[in-house]
C-alpha cells in the first residue's frame, strides 16, 4: 500500500469544510483555550461527541488535567475570535477579548456563540500527534444561527435553512 504524502493529505482535507469552535477549560489547572474544527458528534445515547486536540497544544495541560470542556461553536461574527484563539496569544488576553459566562463544569461559554456544548471528558485516546477526548454533553446552550465555516484554507458564513 502506498503511503499518502503529508501535504497531500492536507491539501485534501482543506476541502472538507467544519464548523469552527472554541474549546476552552477552567479549573484547578488553570484557564485555557484552544480554536478547533476537528468537532463531531459521536453518539446520542448518551449525547458524546469528540474533539481533537494536538498534544503540543498550549491549553494540553489544562483541558487534560481539568478534565472538562466547553465546546463553543462559533457564529460567522466571531471570526476574530477563532484567529486570537488560533495564536500565540496568552489565554488571559485571549478571554479578556470576550464575554464568558458558565454552565454546569465552570468552563468559559463563549457569548453569542451558535451552540454551546459543556462537557465532562469520559475518555481520550491517542492517535499520532493528537488525543481525541470523547466528551460527554452536560449542558447546552445555543444562539445564532448564522455559523463560521473552515473550508479551502478560508473562512466562511453559512445560515441554517428554515422550513
Amino acid at each position: 500500500m502506498t503511503e499518502i504524502a503529508r501535504e497531500d493529505y492536507r491539501d485534501a482535507m482543506a476541502r472538507l469544510g467544519a464548523a469552527v469552535s472554541i474549546v476552552t477549560t477552567d479549573g484547578p489547572a488553570g484557564r485555557a483555550g484552544f480554536t478547533a474544527s476537528a468537532v463531531c458528534s459521536v453518539t446520542d445515547d448518551s449525547p458524546t461527541l469528540l474533539v481533537c486536540m494536538n498534544r503540543a497544544s498550549s491549553a494540553y495541560v489544562s483541558v487534560t488535567g481539568n478534565n472538562v470542556v466547553c465546546v463553543n461553536v462559533l457564529s460567522a461574527q466571531q471570526e476574530p475570535l477563532s484567529r486570537l484563539f488560533g495564536g500565540k496569544v496568552p489565554a488571559r488576553e485571549r478571554f479578556a477579548a470576550a464575554v464568558w459566562s458558565t454552565l454546569e463544569t465552570g468552563a468559559p461559554v463563549l457569548a453569542g456563540c451558535a451552540v454551546a456544548f459543556d462537557c465532562q471528558i469520559a475518555n481520550v485516546t491517542t492517535v499520532g500527534t493528537h488525543d481525541v477526548l470523547f466528551c460527554r454533553v452536560v449542558a447546552l446552550q445555543t444562539g445564532p444561527t448564522e455559523n463560521l465555516i473552515y473550508l479551502g484554507r478560508a473562512y466562511h458564513s453559512v445560515r441554517a435553512r428554515h422550513s
